[in-house]
């Protein structure tokens, strides 16, 4: 079983930033797809972004293209998200997820991934 931890949520003003960390207790096959997903109050899990370890794909929600980065600190086994540009509607709970599908097939399912953080707070403030 790998322990994942997040780290770097907080409260800021809209358009301001905010780097998200998420650390693990062992590595992860580099087949496996790693996604940061993030769930506001009263609505459904819903993912952000995602990484392929072996072929450096990266994916994306359409409201955080532009704005989202997701990156790989191999050494410190740490994954990353960094935001820019936050708005009010990206207040939610941050949660990291690792052992999900190679190539990140169905990136976006929350069901694909075997392994979760406990979440971290991001609000933005208007």
């Amino acid at each position: 079983q790998v322990q994942l931890v997040e780290s770097g949520g907080g409260s800021v003003q809209a358009g301001g930033s905010l780097k998200l960390s998420c650390g693990a207790s062992a590595y992860t096959d580099i087949t496996e797809c790693m996604g940061w997903f993030r769930q506001a109050p009263g609505k459904g899990r819903e993912g952000v972004a995602a990484l392929h370890p072996r072929e450096r794909i990266t994916k994306y929600a359409d409201s955080v293209k532009g704005r989202f980065n997701i990156s790989r600190d191999v050494p410190e086994n740490l994954l990353i998200l960094e935001m820019n540009s936050l708005k009010p509607d990206d207040t939610a709970v941050y949660y990291c997820a690792r052992g999900g599908r190679d190539w990140c097939s169905d990136w976006g399912d929350p069901s694909t991934y075997m392994y979760w953080g406990q979440g971290t707070q991001v609000t933005v403030n208007s």
